[in-house]
Parts: structure tokens; sequence; C-alpha cells
């Protein structure tokens, strides 16, 4: 059950893996689905352009050029994941090669097709894929909405590239694209906005306690320090003319520097000290966080348990679980015996998993129990790990 970092080029555990997914996943799905969009797109049009042309190149050159065209329109996509680390604005330079593909493929789609539809929508993709100036991206979608509109608009008038070949369903796509387009990235806009508030929030709070941990600190000090000061002060006047009433508050001060030195240790362990629950509430969040299926039973006075005992245990076989287990399921237990407290972990195995490779953690946790006279038992199944301590029952407050 160590803790010490996975040896180089050892693969992580399925725990972990996905674990270390959190928002990226969500760019991910973002990305794929405008990319869908544009290729479904590309999909419609070539299927009228052959179905309006049979025996002809015109169906080539849309499907062709539209593959091309959303190859282009990838690393737009791509840059348009760090927005909000970039300056407003759109860099037109790196977007040279996308903006001359997609001006070709909608110059060169439009006139073979005879669409003044097909030629605009290329660009207008492309627009709505740059990174604009907050306010600018609303006016933009509804500007190039009401291009494509009017566009459609001529090719009906005009008889249109596709009068029999079921033109609606290409039309109504293409038109309603940007505002998919944007939607999409819309959302992923307020996800990375969230998760940077709540990096922030936590960034804050972090300070906050700080903050008030500098304060305690300042107080029980500059307190103490103060009485020992005016004792020591004291101490110097007297001992010239009362030497015994001197080395009365000479003792004074020392008694004052031990009750210094036990606020301060009392200060640190209020500060470290966590309930129970909240341990294993936390160690059941990560784990679920972590793709496993968590099964918990806690005791109702979790809280009463030793947290100075069992808390770095729950962490540290929480930490082996995500390293060492196979990344399905695990189960927490917490109860109290007639005179003990019983703390069990168990995790299913990894496929292929050599037994003991959990580490030398188990023996850290093993020294920590036998301090608090507790016991340590390991039980290695074919499916199934399980680690179980037990430490003696003492009166304990809740926290």
């Amino acid at each position: 059950m160590s803790t010490k970092s996975p040896a180089a080029g050892a693969e992580p555990a399925p725990g972990a893996q996905q674990l270390a997914r959190g928002i990226i996943a969500t760019w991910w799905y973002t990305a794929s689905a405008v990319m869908v969009f544009e290729l479904t797109l590309v999909l419609f049009w070539t299927a009228i352009a052959f179905a309006v042309t049979p025996g002809s190149t015109v169906g080539l050159v849309v499907g062709i050029g539209g593959l091309l065209w959303c190859a282009a329109t990838v690393p737009v996509i791509a840059a348009y994941r760090h927005r909000l680390d970039a300056e407003p604005g759109v860099q037109w330079v790196p977007l040279a090669v996308p903006s001359l593909v997609s001006v070709a493929f909608g110059i060169t789609a439009g006139t073979v097709t005879h669409s003044w539809l097909l030629g605009i929508m290329p660009v207008a993709q492309l627009l709505v894929l740059l990174n604009w100036p907050r306010g600018v991206r609303l006016r933009l979608v509804i500007a190039v909405t009401v291009l494509l509109a009017g566009a459609a608009f001529v090719d009906a008038s005009s008889g249109g590239p596709t009068p029999d070949a079921g033109w609606t369903l290409p039309v109504v796509y293409t038109l309603v694209l940007p505002v998919m387009t944007v939607s999409s990235l819309w959302w992923w806009d307020v996800l990375i906005t969230l998760d940077r508030a709540r990096a922030s929030e936590s960034r804050l709070a972090a300070a906050q306690e700080r903050l008030r941990v500098a304060t305690d600190v300042h107080d029980l000090q500059g307190h103490h320090l103060q009485v020992i000061a005016l004792q020591l002060e004291l101490a110097e006047r007297l001992m010239p003319r009362d030497p015994e009433a001197g080395m009365q508050q000479l003792r004074a001060a020392r008694t004052s520097v031990d009750d210094a030195r036990q606020g301060t240790r009392d200060l640190a362990m209020r500060f470290r000290s966590v309930p129970l629950s909240d341990e294993l509430a936390n160690a059941r969040d990560l784990l679920q966080a972590a793709g496993l299926d968590v099964e918990t039973d806690i005791g109702a006075d979790a809280d009463r348990a030793p947290a100075s005992d069992l808390g770095p245990v729950i962490r540290e076989t929480t930490t082996n679980v995500l390293r060492h287990g196979g990344g399905k399921r695990a189960r927490l237990v917490l109860a109290r015996t007639a005179d003990a407290w019983r703390y069990e972990i168990s995790n299913d195995v990894a496929p292929g998993a050599e037994p003991g490779r959990e580490g030398s953690g188990l023996e850290g946790v093993g020294r920590r129990i036998a301090e608090a006279d507790g016991t340590l038992e390991v039980l290695r199944g074919a499916d199934e790990f399980t680690v179980v301590v037990t430490v003696p029952a003492r009166q304990e407050e809740p926290r």
C-alpha cells in the first residue's frame, strides 16, 4: 500500500486513469460534436449532388472538398479550447490556411452545384468558430444565419440545385449549423468557467484558512509572549531587592512558556483533526469520482472513533485502492465492536496483478496501528484485497 510514485513506464491503475480525465473529456465531447455537425452536412450535400447530377464528378468534388474543409477546421476548433487564456480578438495569421481552404471549398462547391447557400456555408462556419470578443459572436451568428437564409431563398427562387432531391433537409441543417456550433461552444465556455470558479474558490478557501491559522497563532503566541516578557521584566526588577520574589516570577515565566507550547500543540491538533465521518465521506467521493462502485457501512457514532489513529489509515488505504485496485468496486466499513473500532476496506484486484505489489505502505500502517495498541490484518484473495484494522475504543467526545 505504498504512497510512492509508480515506477517509470508502469501502467497506471484503471481508477487513476479515470480520475485523471477530469474536464478534458467534456472538451472532446464538444469538439467531436462540432465535427459531427460538419461531416453530417457534407454528407447531405454530397448525397444531393450525386442525386441531382448522377454520373458526374460534382458529388466527388463536394465530398472530397468537404472532407478537406472539415480537416481545415480542426486546428480552429483546437485553438478555441484555450480561448479563455488568450487575448480577446482573432489572431488571423494562424488561420490563413483554414481560411483559404474554406473560401476555396465554398467557391468550388457553390459553383459546381450552382448553390449560393453551399458557397457561403464554409466561410460562415469558420467565422463562428473564431475567438471573437465578448458580445460579437451573438451578433455574428444572427448575421450569418440571416445571410444563409437569404442565400437559400435565392437558390429556391432560381430553381435551386436540388429541386427534386429532398433539398429541404440539407438547407435546414445548413441554416441551423451556426446555432448548433455556437451552442456547443457556449456549453464548453460555461463548464470551463465553472471549473475555474471552483478552483478559484478552493484557493480562496485555502487562503482564508491560512489567514485564520495565522490569526490564531498570532493571538495565542502574542498573549503568552507578552505575559512572559512582563514576568521576566518584573523578575529583573525584583532580583536586587527580593530574590525570592524574583525567582517566583521566573518560575511563573517558565510555566507560561509551557502553557504557550501546550497551546500551540492544541491549536495544531485542532486544525489537523478531521472527523472520521468526513474522512470516510471524502474517501467514498474520491473513489466514486474515479469510477468505482463504492459500498459503505459506517456506524452512526463514527465520529467517536480515534481519528488520530484511523484518519491516516483511511487516507493511505484509499490511495492504495486507486493505485493498485482493479478500478471497478470497493467497500468501506467502520463499526464499533465490544471494546474496539474495526475499519475494513476491500477492493477488486486488477487482472494479472502480482501479490504483494502494494509496496511498503502496509508496513507504515502496521507500525502506526501497533503504537495505538491495535491490529492489522491483510487478506489477499484471487479477486479481492482486504485490509482490516482494529484499534481499542477510547472515551472520545465527538468533534
